[in-house]
């Protein structure tokens, strides 16, 4: 019976210190693993933007973004958007527009502030068709992130563009009311 339990014990002793080498030994290090679990699904919400921005999917850009009266987009124009229905609104008009779009993100930083929340930067640059004519922009973009439940959602979302662009198409939900609109 010694026999049996001695190289039971054996057997699964190695087992537990393999299981116990993979899990982080101190504070810092399971919040370093942490952080990057939080950058890993911030990464991927990011992912589905670009994604839906490239396929001028007003529906997948959108899902990623807080569906809020307070969501606040700084725009690349110099115009700000508050409210998520404000921002679908603009997309979904400007994107029925759009063909042939291609955005290259590069120097993409996320950062974890928090488990339940982080930020993304990088600097972008975007060519499209709109309404047949060619645009080319670049910028930078910040984007802060918060965890809404299970899902990683866009609160704020500020673009500046590299140089700003000498025709810029202000959306009617941000020009200002002319004389006896009010």
């Amino acid at each position: 019976m010694k026999i049996i339990i001695t190289a039971a014990f054996l057997i699964v002793l190695p087992f537990s210190f393999s299981a116990y080498s993979q899990q982080p030994r101190n504070s810092k290090d399971r919040a370093v693993s942490a952080a990057k679990q939080v950058e890993a699904e911030v990464k991927a919400a990011f992912d589905t933007l670009i994604e839906g921005i490239r396929q001028a999917d007003v529906e997948k850009v959108m899902s990623v973004y807080n569906n809020d009266d307070r969501t606040l987009f700084f725009n690349f124009n110099g115009t700000a958007t508050i409210g998520w229905k404000n921002m679908y609104e603009n997309r979904k008009s400007s994107y029925a527009k759009r063909a042939n779009t291609s955005l290259e993100v590069t120097g993409l930083r996320v950062e974890a502030l928090s488990p339940t929340s982080a930020y993304v930067t990088c600097k972008w640059k975007q060519t499209q068709e709109f309404e047949g004519k060619l645009e080319q922009s670049s910028g930078r973009m910040t984007l802060v992130f918060k965890k809404l439940g299970k899902e990683w959602k866009v609160l704020h979302l500020h673009t500046s563009p590299d140089t700003f662009p000498s025709a810029v198409l202000v959306p009617a939900s941000e020009q200002e009311p002319k004389e006896g609109d009010q």
